[in-house]
């Protein structure tokens, strides 16, 4: 007879996130003992995780820190919704963006091989997630932005799971309310880059060859194509170039003139959606 109750059972599914069975199975292995029964499932998770590594994660959250001019963001993925929204991986992401910023991480990298306070890298604690939990967890990219002020805001797309878009927004001078503004706008539209310089030339000069061969496609005079050739490109900007975008919450205004006129200088910003 089984030498455990079920009060024992959902102990130790609390405190490792494992399945109903494979719980019950330790804890017979365990012949009912806790502390045996939670290595036990460690031990065999962790035999897993290399079998996990092919494995897609595109769920999870986006968390966010900032402090006298310094901000992080992290970008932690799992493999189901189910997970994503639970208190163990919330905690989980949250010891991952304090150890962010502890180590001044500016990539997953960095991140990945710094060491907690207990002495493990952040790599075998996702691991020993990895294991107890039961899906792959990750740490898929990490920003840092430095500035006079460093705004973030991160922004739920579905009320039952935690927030999906992450931005970090630095400015020189203006007042809260409109970086802000920015920054909601950046969660909201999607920039690719703060000025048209930063995009690639490579991009660039591929729009300029869809935008021609599109015109040719239409037909139009062949001594109209430079213009509606640059008119495209500069539509292309206006689309993906933060400073170029129309303002979320005046339209008839560029991200760059409501800056301007508030007495502010966008320096950069980072934003990440999770699993994009």
């Amino acid at each position: 007879m089984a030498n455990y109750t079920a009060a024992d059972i959902k102990k130790l599914r609390e405190i490792t996130a494992a399945g109903m069975l494979d719980v019950k199975k330790a804890l017979d292995e365990a012949d009912g003992d806790l502390d045996k029964a939670q290595e036990i499932l460690r031990v065999k998770g962790l035999k897993g995780v290399t079998k996990r590594e092919g494995r897609t994660t595109s769920n999870g959250l986006v968390a966010a820190a900032t402090s006298d001019g310094v901000g992080t963001l992290v970008e932690v993925l799992c493999e189901t919704d189910f997970v994503a929204k639970g208190e163990r991986f919330g905690a989980l992401a949250q010891q991952v963006l304090d150890q962010a910023v502890a180590a001044e991480a500016a990539d997953a990298e960095s991140l990945l091989s710094s060491t907690l306070p207990e002495g493990q890298t952040v790599k075998e604690l996702l691991d020993a997630a990895n294991a107890t939990i039961g899906e792959k967890i990750e740490v898929k990219r990490v920003a840092r932005l430095e500035g006079p002020v460093v705004q973030s805001y991160l922004h739920k797309t579905s009320p039952d799971l935690p927030a999906q878009i992450g931005v970090l927004v630095a400015v020189e001078g203006g007042d809260a309310q409109t970086v802000k503004d920015v920054a909601m706008h950046i969660a909201a539209f999607a920039p690719s880059a703060l000025t048209r310089e930063e995009i690639p030339a490579e991009t660039v000069e591929n729009e300029r060859r869809l935008a021609e061969a599109t015109a040719k496609e239409e037909g139009k005079p062949e001594a109209a194509l430079p213009r509606i050739i640059e008119g495209r490109v500069n539509g292309y900007f206006k689309e993906n170039v933060l400073l170029e975008q129309a303002h979320a919450k005046d339209p008839k205004k560029t991200v760059g003139k409501v800056l301007d006129e508030n007495g502010a200088t966008a320096l950069a910003f980072a934003r990440f959606r999770v699993g994009a």
